[in-house]
């Protein structure tokens, strides 16, 4: 075997997600793309704000080419991080400054810079389950191990009473994902005040700090006037991690940033790390163009909007069928019980109808499927009649 051991193992838990899609563009080539129906991934259909699009013209028409499309500090930017700072301040009443935000190539970017500075082999990184399935493989690139909480099914809230008992010596951080993907599931603020009154105490049992990271993709997209709680002001020891993929239509730029504050413990180290690592992971830095399009973009709201009405056609339409669904409260999924045992079975009597969703079994969820309705709404209102088929093949 020529590549790694890790390596192997990395690829035969290959996404799922991706190759489902990659099934469904392999169908649509066969059949038409306007007969499938395709909620495999959470790529936005949302149009890309027209603030973006002239950010984009304006950055190049006002820069030279050398300046728009050169390195800067591996961290970023100057005046784009200072302009990310002075945007948190003022939505959460933060005291960040520039050299507290560092950007990153999206989130994971971002998660991965923090694995490669904290973990070492053995370490271990909690994870509420239902997940973002690939957790796993950033913790695992660095030695670590990812930890996994069960899900609390009744109403999907993080399982806090399962939490002390699985943390040690070797636990180096906490995620949490909110809204979460895949479940839809907005986590409260006295959710988070519990969560940390939990970690409070158990830094003082092991001996160093836990490091939340307060994972928030999706933070714009909450529905029905739902407040999301700012994790690092409720938490001292968190990680803002962030990605204007959802909220700007933006997945394939890679652009995103991480926040720290300089209350955190060992802040001084943790920040030269992080840069560090932006750059030895091989990023070097966030693209460049895109840091300084962003800046110019940090107000512009989400197309809530979109996204709600196929959120309610799906739901409504789903429910009607006599399915069980997760309301979501925020993000763009529907998480729904399988209504066959083995969910594969029932990902796979989709199929037969064109329609493509996902098991959620890599996201520590069995039992469930992932619909990811970041679509075009005409396409949701043409599987409807598939659905309906569905249901009568399950019965």
């Amino acid at each position: 075997m020529v590549i790694s051991k890790d390596m192997e193992s990395l690829v035969a838990g290959s996404s799922t997600i991706r190759k489902l899609f990659e099934e469904g563009l392999q169908l649509a080539a066969e059949v038409g793309a306007e007969n499938v129906y395709d909620f495999s991934l959470g790529n936005p259909a949302s149009p890309v704000p027209q603030q973006v699009t002239q950010a984009i013209g304006d950055v190049i028409t006002e820069y030279s080419d050398s300046y728009v499309h050169g390195y800067m500090k591996n961290a970023g930017f100057d005046q784009v991080r200072k302009s990310v700072a002075d945007s948190l301040n003022k939505k959460h009443d933060m005291g960040y400054t520039a050299e507290d935000i560092i950007m990153t190539v999206g989130a994971a970017g971002a998660m991965n810079c923090v694995f490669r500075s904290l973990l070492g082999t053995g370490d271990e990184v909690i994870a509420f389950a239902p997940y973002f399935g690939e957790y796993r493989n950033y913790a695992a690139n660095y030695g670590g191990k990812l930890v996994v909480i069960p899900a609390k099914l009744d109403d999907f809230d993080l399982n806090l009473d399962e939490l002390d008992k699985l943390i040690n010596e070797k636990t180096k951080c906490i995620i949490v994902n909110n809204p979460n993907n895949p479940s839809g599931k907005l986590y409260s603020e006295d959710t988070i005040k519990k969560l940390a009154d939990i970690l409070e105490k158990a830094e003082k049992r092991i001996g160093h700090p836990i490091y939340v990271l307060a994972d928030e993709p999706y933070r714009e997209l909450v529905y029905e006037n739902e407040a999301v709680p700012y994790i690092p002001s409720i938490i001292k020891n968190s990680i803002f991690i962030y990605s204007f993929s959802k909220t700007l239509s933006l997945p394939g730029e890679r652009i995103g940033y991480m926040a720290l504050s300089k209350n955190m413990d060992y802040y001084d180290e943790l920040i030269g790390a992080f840069v560090v690592a932006n750059r030895c992971l091989g990023y070097v830095n966030a693209p460049s163009l895109f840091q300084l399009v962003v800046s110019r973009c940090l107000d512009v709201n989400v197309d809530l909007d979109f996204y709600d009405r196929n959120r309610k056609l799906l739901y409504k339409t789903l429910t009607d069928l006599g399915f069980e669904v997760v309301k979501p409260q925020g993000a763009f999924y529907l998480l729904v019980k399988s209504p066959v045992e083995d969910e594969e079975q029932f990902v796979s009597m989709a199929k037969k109808n064109h329609i493509i969703f996902v098991s959620t079994k890599s996201f520590g969820c069995p039992g469930y499927v992932r619909i990811a309705y970041c679509v075009d709404y005409e396409m949701i209102k043409r599987s409807i009649p598939a659905f309906e088929q569905l249901a009568k093949d399950v019965k």
